[in-house]
């Protein structure tokens, strides 16, 4: 795992701008602390942070091939989980490696097959491709978008990196956000190719996008297809243990220590199973780790999203798989933290308002990262197999809003927008926006010939969330790992288990009257049955009112600074007004716009932003 940064100037010479290639690959310092190298000739500048995971002394980047006609230069970011077979393939075909790395089975793979390599790749990555002999520089996202890459065209080329603080190290870069940026960042509705900064772009996932003399373009090589699913519910159960058994067993794969988030649901626990299970063959103990709060298990209440505390279940686990388990308990003191706020805003590089969420995780992996490298996580299972609760609620599946607005408080539009400035709220019409994009979202779905209407509902749901709610989680957990220099491996992800299981009909991913019942029924044989009963239950947050009292005292102190350039974006009013609510009683919608606009502040206060709200 590492951070890619890169510029490409067909006009300029870049020799001598050594400097800034340097402070734009510095800004990532944190993905890759273990090295660092750099690429630098007449109209490329590529820049690399390595964090080393396969291939300790011989993954080195960039890492370049020389031919007759120019150099051939990769920096590359993630997991390649075939690569083995990949590189014995290569080698049958006759070319020669110099290293065990996964990192040059791309680099490979490239000579041979050009950009159709991506077809032949199994991981989670982002890479670019400098190939001098055309002079042309590529582009590759993978196809869940795991991991981040960003792009800001120029007049002559382009910059880029894994995070925008690198692209926004380079002086080319205008820091302007205008009301469009805004507009997403209100709606938080995942547009593809949204990175909220005017100019930047995401790269989207399962694309590819080629620059040189000519311009951009921009190829979609994966998306998600429609396919007739045939197999017997009997044989479905088989193929998804089978999917779901090798994929752990490859994303196993690791040189330094490894270890698995456990939470006690369904999905890290089935991938806490079969990764005992897989490294009990090889005489190794599994490592898990847990994120708890202080009293929660003790004094939890039951409430709209949670029906049970999580403790229990992960010592069940734990005890079912003999792992070697650690939990990390932490107070409202250490979530509400304001340095810990700045580290969260800072490795998103959006105030995103995630709060607690994101500051609890951001804490977990700081912890985890003092023992391991590499973790194996349970995302993306609830929006592939139909785990959320409304997944099963016909007045959100059939709205005319994205599910989990409807469903979460503080996904709600009035959650959404009740904070900010009146002015600025009118102007960016939220509302509007949003079902803009999920009349969008909806557009883009293929559906079989024949097929019933709830098979085309629940297969409309079901790509909404892989390719729109996933992809904001999956961000989530990128930046916040990243920002600590910590791996974290998705196996829901793998896209042959995404397409199988995308095809499977509704009626079989619930037959048992269950969510996820295919889920249940794949990874039975290495749960314990109190967690194979268990009901949905999401990412912990704290009940205790200690927290929402310290976000009403840091939203007090920001009230009372006459000049926070928060209050441009911010009303003043709801802030004061806010600040006088009992923090027992406050709704989870409310303390959640507490954290979003501590968040603003905060990200206002790193970047400085040029606001073009007019």
């Amino acid at each position: 795992m590492c951070g890619i940064a890169g510029w490409v100037s067909f006009e300029a010479d870049l020799t001598h701008r050594g400097d800034v290639l340097d402070a734009m690959t510095e800004t990532m310092a944190c993905r890759g602390p273990d090295d660092r190298g750099t690429y630098l000739r007449t109209h490329t500048a590529l820049g690399h942070r390595r964090l080393a995971v396969i291939d300790l002394p011989g993954g080195a980047q960039p890492m370049s091939v020389s031919t007759p006609a120019g150099d051939i230069v990769l920096v590359f970011s993630g997991e390649i989980y075939n690569f083995r077979e990949l590189r014995d393939q290569l080698k049958a075909l006759g070319h020669p490696f110099r290293t065990e790395s996964d990192t040059e089975v791309v680099l490979r793979g490239y000579l041979r097959w050009g950009e159709s390599v991506v077809d032949h790749l199994d991981g989670m990555y982002a890479f670019a491709i400098w190939d001098e002999r055309d002079q042309r520089l590529l582009l590759v996202r993978d196809r869940m978008g795991i991991k981040p890459l960003f792009c800001y065209p120029t007049p002559d080329g382009v910059l880029f990196g894994s995070e925008p603080k690198a692209i926004l190290a380079n002086p080319l870069v205008r820091k302007a956000v205008d009301a469009d940026g805004l507009r997403e960042l209100v709606a938080q509705t995942k547009t593809p190719g949204w990175a909220l900064w005017k100019g930047m772009r995401e790269v989207a996932p399962g694309t590819l996008i080629s620059v040189d003399r000519s311009g951009l373009r921009e190829r979609t090589y994966w998306r998600l297809r429609a396919v007739e699913h045939t197999d017997s519910r009997e044989d479905t159960v088989a193929r998804v243990r089978e999917l779901l058994t090798g994929i752990v067993d490859r994303q196993l794969i690791s040189d330094v220590p490894q270890c698995v988030l456990l939470s006690g649901g369904l999905d890290s626990s089935a991938i806490t199973g079969l990764a005992a299970q897989r490294l009990g063959m090889r005489g190794e103990q599994v490592r898990t780790f847990s994120v708890d709060f202080v009293g929660q298990e003790k004094n939890f209440v039951p409430d709209e999203m949670r029906e049970t505390p999580d403790a229990p279940f992960v010592r069940d686990v734990a005890a079912h798989v003999r792992s070697t388990h650690r939990n990390v308990m932490l107070d409202p003191a250490d979530i509400s933290d304001p340095s810990v706020r700045r580290a969260t805003v800072g490795a998103r590089d959006i105030p995103n308002g995630f709060g607690d969420l994101d500051s609890s995780l951001y804490l977990l992996f700081k912890a985890i990262r003092e023992h391991s490298t590499v973790a194996l996580s349970g995302e993306s299972a609830d929006e592939l197999f139909g785990g959320y609760p409304w997944f099963h609620h016909p007045a959100a599946l059939r709205g005319d809003t994205f599910p989990w607005m409807m469903f979460i408080p503080p996904m709600s539009l009035a959650a959404r927008t009740d904070h900010i400035e009146p002015g600025l709220r009118a102007r960016l019409d939220v509302a509007a926006y949003t079902a803009d994009q999920f009349a969008t979202a909806r557009a883009e779905v293929e559906h079989l010939d024949g097929e019933s209407e709830l098979d085309q509902l629940m297969r409309m749901t079901s790509h909404l969330h892989l390719t729109r709610f996933v992809r904001a989680l999956l961000d989530r957990k990128d930046r916040l790992s990243m920002a600590v220099g910590l791996e974290v491996r998705v196996p829901f992800c793998s896209h042959q288990l995404v397409e199988y299981v995308y095809n499977t009909p509704w009626a079989m991913k619930t037959f048992d009257g269950q969510e996820k019942s295919l889920l249940r029924q794949a990874a039975a044989p290495v749960l314990p049955r109190s967690v194979l009963e268990r009901v949905k239950s999401p990412y912990p947050s704290p009940q205790n009112p200690g927290y929402a009292a310290h976000l009403q005292q840091q939203v007090k102190e920001v009230v009372a600074e006459p000049d926070a350039q928060v209050f441009a974006l911010v009303d003043r009013a709801w802030a004061q007004q806010i600040g006088s609510q009992d923090p027992a009683a406050m709704s989870m919608a409310v303390r959640s716009n507490l954290e979003r606009m501590l968040d603003l502040h905060v990200w206002l206060e790193l970047h400085s932003p040029e606001l073009l709200l007019d």
